[in-house]
């Protein structure tokens, strides 16, 4: 039986309890677009040190965690334009959208909302036909 499911089940457990434990203590949202924009735009006056160890975290936690496991496998291309590309469409998709798939996905459709679940769907509907696009009609994927 394969084992990546179980990597899947984990890592989305991990990030439900962030986002609860993050709402219990901070009293908001866990969006993380929404936490790097406040660093950027400067919005984050007096919650940066917040913010920035919440995004060091994103970062470290699984680095750290790739070097104890030997490295990981992922099946990313490895052309940079598409790679560049492609983190800039989530850049603006997530602006675009006011939230990201942990502020949407994760906590709004955990909390029901009608606007967390049209984003989500959306998301989903988008990175599908961007696929399809990138693979199948310009096959840089």
């Amino acid at each position: 039986m394969q084992e990546a499911w179980i990597w899947g089940l984990v890592g989305g457990l991990l990030i439900g309890s962030a986002a609860a434990l993050f709402l219990l203590v901070n009293g908001r949202i866990m969006g993380a677009s929404g936490i790097l924009g406040g660093l950027v735009d400067g919005s984050a006056k007096g919650t940066s040190a917040e913010k920035i160890a919440f995004i060091a975290g994103l970062v470290i936690v699984p680095a750290v965690i790739a070097l104890a496991m030997g490295g990981v496998k992922t099946n990313i291309t490895s052309n940079p334009i598409v790679i560049i590309a492609a983190g800039l469409l989530v850049g603006v998709g997530t602006r675009l959208a006011n939230g990201c798939t942990s502020g949407h996905g994760v906590c709004g459709i955990s909390r029901l909302s009608l606007r967390g679940i049209v984003a989500t769907v959306f998301y989903l509907l988008g990175g599908g036909l961007m696929m399809v696009f990138f693979r199948h009609v310009l096959g840089v994927i």
